[in-house]
This record gives C-alpha cells, sequence and structure tokens, in this order.
C-alpha cells in the first residue's frame, strides 16, 4: 500500500496544456452525480444480484426474491431505487409486475464490471 508521501509529486509543476484539455472534454457535474448514484446502486451486492438476475429474462419480484434470498419488501425497496435509476423498467401484465434490465448498457457495465473483479 502507498503513503502519502508517495500518492503526491515531489515537485509542483502544473501542465496547463494538458490541464485545459482534460477540463474541456469533461462531462457536466450533473453527469458525474448520475454516474455516481449509478455505481452507487451496484455497491450494494443486493442490487448487483437482482442486475445480474434480469440479464436475460424478466422476472417477477417473487422469483427475484428467491434469487436473490431476501424478502419480496427488500427487493421492491431495491427495485424503486434501480427503476428511479433508470437501470431496469416494469411491465404489468394482470396482477403480475415483471422487470428487466432498461437496456443494453446495463447489460454491458454489468460484464465489464464482472470482467473486472476476476483481474483484480
Amino acid at each position: 500500500m502507498m503513503t502519502k508521501a508517495e500518492d503526491k509529486c515531489e515537485i509542483w509543476a502544473v501542465d496547463q496544456k494538458k490541464v485545459t484539455k482534460t477540463k474541456n472534454r469533461l462531462p457536466t457535474d450533473e453527469t458525474f452525480t448520475v454516474l455516481a448514484e449509478t455505481f452507487g446502486a451496484l455497491a450494494d451486492s443486493n442490487r448487483a444480484k437482482i442486475l445480474h438476475s434480469l440479464v436475460d429474462q424478466e422476472l417477477c419480484v417473487c422469483d427475484i426474491a428467491c434469487v436473490v434470498g431476501i424478502s419480496e419488501s427488500a427487493i421492491s425497496q431495491h427495485l424503486r431505487i434501480l427503476r428511479t435509476l433508470r437501470l431496469v423498467k416494469q411491465r404489468k401484465e394482470g396482477r403480475m409486475m415483471y422487470y428487466s434490465l432498461n437496456d443494453d448498457h446495463i447489460r454491458q457495465l454489468l460484464d465489464i464490471c464482472l470482467e473486472h473483479t476476476k483481474h483484480t
């Protein structure tokens, strides 16, 4: 593990061209807020399991609760967060509510994160 001294440059020297170029290509603060919220949602292992369960299929709350191993009430709370962040979508059929990933980007994000865990 690096110490604080190793985390800093030994001298203060800013490359203004690099700084300006980097600042100019930064997305908005709002975009980074949404990004942080998305990763925050994935930081909960139950929500990550819910998303992974929905990779290739849609499931109802009862199915998701059985897969993840927590109560339907807890699943509903997690799904509310995932819906708010537009990570999942819902579809009602009769008295059943089915959930699926909102789009393929969520699948890609999960795949990339899971692949990364294999390298750490």
